[in-house]
């Protein structure tokens, strides 16, 4: 039985070793992908790509690239989620299409708002060339917002940002759907990003975001009781 919400989030542990007898199931872990791409993201652009692993002998090559930590040496199946920042063009255009076959439920305003905002607000957001056309972008919107609001996150910097953290969103999504199965993960930021591009034979401009093992946790593999700050040194209400 499938837990609810706030019993997967309390449910869910970076799990460090996973017991080597339990086998995951694949399609559950599919499904749980599935969930993970349901997440928000920014514009809607969905810059992400979802490596599910399950061959035995890719495992081992991701796990010494991951300097056979427990978390990827014990892991049953693996999860490496890619932000695709270079598909933003391609990526406006399919949610362009989706509400040119969806406008007969969309206001006139609305729907030319949509074509606006594909067709304008995101090339000028990101659009560039080698950082030089982003930098100057951020210089006007400087300039523009001594006088009024304005957009200032035109960067390239700022815009890989945003792809990472809609690309975070879903990786959050998909954990606590495994934990809502009773599955395990562990996200791991120790890895050699471009031995594991080069392995899975990722385009030049992919970024690695996160790499997540997958199975059943053994008790050693949780390290102890959940530690978290006083909740109201982080909670501050106005």
């Amino acid at each position: 039985m499938e837990k609810t919400v706030s019993e997967a989030i309390k449910y869910r542990r970076s799990v460090r070793k996973f017991d080597p007898s339990k086998e995951l199931n694949s399609d559950i872990v599919k499904k749980c992908i599935e969930n993970g791409v349901l997440a928000p993201t920014s514009s809607n652009l969905q810059l992400w790509e979802f490596y599910h692993i399950t061959n035995k002998e890719l495992l081992n090559k991701i796990s010494k690239i991951c300097f056979n930590q427990p978390a990827a040496s014990t892991a049953k199946q693996i999860v490496i989620t890619v932000v695709r920042k270079d598909l933003w063009k391609i990526r406006a255009s399919q949610n362009i299409d989706f509400f040119n076959l969806t406008k007969k439920n969309l206001s006139d305003r609305n729907y030319d708002l949509t074509q606006k905002y594909y067709k304008r607000a995101i090339p000028f957001v990101y659009k560039d060339f080698l950082g030089v056309i982003s930098f100057i972008k951020y210089i006007i919107a400087s300039v523009i917002g001594l006088f009024r609001v304005m957009y200032r996150q035109l960067r390239a910097s700022d815009t890989r940002i945003i792809a990472h953290k809609s690309a975070a969103l879903a990786s959050q999504n998909f954990m606590i759907s495994m934990a809502g199965f009773g599955y395990d993960t562990c996200p791991m930021e120790g890895f050699d990003s471009l031995k594991i591009k080069s392995l899975l034979n990722l385009k030049k401009k992919s970024e690695i975001n996160m790499i997540i093992g997958c199975g059943i946790r053994l008790k050693e593999g949780v390290y102890g009781e959940r530690f978290r700050v006083p909740f109201e040194e982080v909670y501050i209400k106005k």
